[in-house]
């Protein structure tokens, strides 16, 4: 998995073999959309709004396919929104995906190994670290905002990571996961 994060909740995710677009219509300024959604497989648009609704609580990942199967019945990457300002994205072969840029739904046991990516200023991101780090342990928690939201943000979580990963995103800088 490739994560650019380019500011607000724009991201564009290489994931499962596709290439995924959140929110290029909010990019900032010096992004051009167009550029942005070029080759995308996959548009999703305010951050997932208008996709099927998960109880994300209950949710389970799809289980493969097996290749000796002549038709794939699903597509490879499926997202679904799993609650208000939460998107849930899945891919055979690589870790479940959560964007958060509201407040942190309740998860079930597949965010255990998660990768979370969490978007907003200071307040917002340790609040919504804490709540998802106080009921899973994700294999990753990648914070996306700008350099004083990081420095606060850091300060609430780093004591309390119990085993995950802490990732400070940097706008137009590619990550691989």
């Amino acid at each position: 998995m490739k994560l650019t994060w380019f500011g607000g909740t724009t991201a564009r995710i290489h994931i499962g073999g596709v290439i995924l677009v959140i929110d290029a219509a909010g990019a900032p300024a010096q992004i051009v959309a167009s550029e942005l959604v070029s080759g995308a497989d996959c548009v999703v648009e305010n951050f997932g709004a208008g996709l099927e609704a998960v109880d994300s609580a209950q949710w389970r990942p799809r289980k493969a396919q097996r290749p000796l199967d002549e038709e794939a019945t699903e597509p490879a990457v499926a997202c679904w929104q799993a609650g208000p300002g939460a998107l849930l994205v899945e891919a055979p072969g690589e870790p479940v995906l959560l964007l958060i840029k509201g407040p942190v739904p309740e998860l079930g046991r597949w965010a255990d190994g998660a990768v979370v990516v969490l978007f907003g200023d200071g307040e917002a991101l340790s609040g919504a670290g804490q709540a998802v780090l106080a009921g899973r342990g994700p294999r990753l928690l990648a914070l996306a905002g700008d350099e004083a939201a990081l420095d606060q943000a850091i300060g609430a979580l780093r004591d309390v990571l119990d085993g995950a990963a802490l990732l400070a995103l940097e706008a137009g800088l590619a990550v691989e996961i």
